[in-house]
């Protein structure tokens, strides 16, 4: 089959022709229609999270917002049937025994396999998955729409459900990409008063499309001294992967206010203590999502509530695509398709 592989950090990834997975009997093996490229993907090929270099495969078919067809069942395999159009996310497997499992958090198993890290993913034709983890697709969902859902949906949808009740709560989006514009969608549902933060116009302008109230450059305008004057805000999300958008969102917080991590930026963020005891600051941070978060993301978007904003690609044009995301360039959530 064809793939996209990873065989050396900081190169760019080499279209090839590889074996077709081999399923196991608990397995299934998926015929890829798309898998979203995730700004992840090029933090692991750019070797930018040392933290995981041990548990990085290699080489690696990176991709974990995949979106396809069941071709083949293992033996074991009850629930699932050829042609079934289900979906591979991040949580690849994990254990379903260890005390978060056990809690409700399968997402911080310490034995988990993550798709396109600790296995390869979805930059190619056909990926293999244990079929308890694999999700069912709903109807009238296509597979280019669903994909980045498997991860930017889900990652911002856990973040903000975790946040608590956002009905009449003041909510400022910084960063308003693939993973942004999803979040004012989910703000708007969950009935808050959005503010949404970015340096681009082009990206603003869809952030007032998808729900927000109030639009804000932070190429230009005092976006602290704005939304200090308003009280500040209860809960600010951060999907940017850019260190200053965190230095910012965290002065923009009210007392009691949290600020959610989600983006990721290559170096490490920094708050100080003495004003985050002062002002009872939380910062909290959300780990993708769990197999219910899934079902609640694309029950969301079945019922025409949430909506991806894409842009299809071959996957030929993978290194392409990852250099839009370094600079970012990208004004939607891209997805490859190796057909």
């Amino acid at each position: 089959m064809k793939a996209a592989v990873l065989r050396q950090r900081k190169q760019p990834l080499e279209i090839e022709e590889v074996d077709r997975p081999v399923h196991a009997v608990d397995e299934v093996l998926i015929r890829i229609d798309a898998c979203g490229a995730c700004h992840s993907d090029v933090h692991v090929a750019d070797g930018d999270w040392a933290q995981l270099a041990a548990i990085i495969k290699q080489p690696l078919i990176l991709g974990h917002e995949i979106a396809g067809h069941i071709v083949e069942t293992g033996s074991e395999v009850r629930d699932l049937q050829i042609g079934d159009h289900v979906g591979v996310p991040w949580i690849h497997w994990s254990c379903g025994e260890c005390e978060f499992c056990s809690s409700g958090h399968e997402n911080l198993c310490l034995r988990q396999k993550i798709t396109g890290v600790t296995v390869d993913g979805g930059y190619a034709e056909f990926v293999k998955a244990p079929a308890a983890h694999v999700v069912r697709i709903p109807g009238g969902l296509s597979s280019v729409e669903t994909a980045p859902l498997l991860c930017a949906g889900l990652t911002v949808y856990r973040a903000l459900e975790h946040a608590g009740p956002l009905a009449g709560q003041r909510l400022a989006v910084f960063g308003i990409g693939g993973l942004g514009h999803l979040a004012v969608q989910l703000g708007k549902i969950w009935g808050a008063e959005i503010t949404a933060i970015d340096v681009s116009d082009a990206k603003l302008a869809l952030a007032a499309a998808m729900g927000a109230s109030r639009l804000l450059n932070a190429a230009s305008a005092n976006v602290v001294k704005e939304l200090r004057s308003r009280g500040g805000v209860h809960v600010c999300l951060v999907t940017s992967g850019a260190k200053a958008a965190y230095d910012m969102a965290f002065y923009c917080l009210r007392p009691t206010g949290t600020l959610l991590v989600v983006g990721l930026p290559a170096e490490n963020i920094c708050f100080p203590p003495i004003l985050m005891t002062a002002r009872e600051i939380k910062v909290q941070a959300s780990a993708v999502g769990t197999r219910r978060d899934m079902q609640e993301v694309l029950a969301l978007a079945a019922a025409g509530k949430l909506r991806c904003q894409v842009e299809s690609r071959r996957l030929s044009q993978v290194n392409q695509v990852f250099d839009e995301l370094r600079h970012g360039r990208a004004t939607a959530r891209i997805v490859l398709t190796p057909q």
